[in-house]
């Protein structure tokens, strides 16, 4: 009884079979279907290493949404290197509330030579090549955020030692962070030496000749929030050079806040757009003001969110499963059509093989050479073949 049972659930375990089962009988090896078979692994082959590279690769997802960390500080880093002696210069910045902010500290300022080394030029140069880039292909930014670029404060490489601190030298460099309020401001590099007063804002430059000015300058690096790899920030390699004592650099920057979150960096920083102005001031002609180099700043209510993603490996998995079973399924199907093509032409033309030969007569059915051609025509009234092979004989 036991083994009974056990032969009966075999039974129904083999009959809950859902996939057929092809007769060996039923399978055939052939020329063409090795061919495609060969063909169709080579197709699977292409396919599912591309399917691979497409997946190791990223994509880029923005989001807009209102910045409403309105309590946070905002950082400024710089490098700026103008075309006068430190001890003639100064620099601070000024928000909107009212707030002079001290650079003290926080921007440091090194006596260089205002020409640069090849190695310096050779980074300028390279700089203003991808940002002539990034304003013809936008899509450019995608790559830079996924490869990463060095786009941090002091990215340029700076001067050799013997240049730098000399008494000799005829520039001086600003270059470090400083972190101010988030709201609208001006941070501004102009001669003296800026002194706290009451009323407003000032800077001390007595005893500075005023046509020893020389606000020629080079902006090596200008960004806002943390330094992040990827961004190209619009002022970075820009140089500016005047001939005038008494010219007025202006620069109004809209800033974008901007959360990044890739592979190369996960930072709070910003991106901007910049509008330049110059001019020369002459209280005489009615273009007041005060020579120097200017910056000023606002920010926009609208946060950008800059993340990179991959997709599920499931998704992969799903690709993968769909192209090998549709490329086998289409070229079974394909090898069967046209199989069954092949079969259909070859059937025809048997049949007419099969056809002609059923219309030739038997040796014993051809007619003596010496039957009046009346008489065959009598004896044979649909066949014209074993007259026309007679009259050939007959010739010969």
């Amino acid at each position: 009884m036991r083994r009974l049972n056990r032969k009966q659930t075999l039974k129904v375990v083999k009959e809950m079979d859902a996939f057929p089962k092809i007769p060996e009988s039923y399978v055939q090896t052939s020329t063409s279907g090795a061919t495609v078979s060969i063909l169709s692994f080579v197709l699977i082959a292409i396919l599912v290493i591309s399917e691979l590279i497409y997946y190791s690769e990223t994509n880029m997802k923005y989001e807009y949404n209102v910045d409403t960390e309105l309590e946070s500080k905002l950082k400024i880093n710089l490098d700026v290197t103008v075309a006068m002696k430190c001890e003639s210069l100064g620099a601070d910045v000024l928000d909107l509330t009212g707030n002079s902010i001290s650079t003290q500290g926080s921007i440091k300022e090194d006596s260089v030579f205002f020409d640069m080394t090849p190695q310096q030029k050779r980074w300028q140069r390279m700089v203003q090549t991808v940002k002539s880039s990034l304003d013809k292909e936008k899509a450019l930014q995608h790559l830079l955020f996924k490869t990463g670029f060095s786009s941090k404060p002091t990215a340029a490489p700076v001067s050799s030692g013997h240049q730098r601190n000399k008494p000799e030298a005829n520039a001086c460099r600003f270059h470090g962070t400083i972190e101010v309020n988030k709201v609208a401001g001006n941070f501004h590099i102009t001669a003296g030496r800026s002194i706290p007063h009451p009323r407003g804002h000032a800077h001390l430059s007595a005893g500075i000749n005023t046509k020893d000015y020389n606000f020629s300058h080079r902006i090596d690096h200008l960004s806002f929030g943390d330094p992040v790899r990827g961004i190209i920030n619009p002022l970075d390699g820009e140089e500016k050079v005047t001939q005038s004592t008494m010219q007025m650099f202006q620069y109004f920057i809209q800033i974008v806040p901007t959360r990044v979150n890739t592979r190369q960096a996960q930072a709070d920083t910003g991106q901007f757009a910049v509008t330049e102005r110059e001019r020369v001031i002459d209280h005489g002609s009615g273009s007041h003001g005060v020579a120097g180099i200017f910056f000023k700043y606002d920010l926009t209510s609208i946060m950008v969110k800059v993340t990179e993603e991959r997709q599920p490996f499931s998704q992969l998995l799903i690709r993968l499963c769909g192209i090998v079973g549709g490329i086998f399924a289409t070229s079974g199907m394909l090898h069967g059509f046209i199989g069954f093509l092949v079969d259909t032409w070859m059937a025809r033309v048997r049949g007419r093989e099969e056809q002609f030969s059923n219309h030739m007569p038997t040796p014993a059915q051809l007619p003596p050479q010496d039957i009046p051609l009346q008489q065959l025509d009598r004896e044979f009234p649909e066949q014209e073949s074993p007259l026309a092979v007679n009259l050939i004989s007959t010739d010969r």
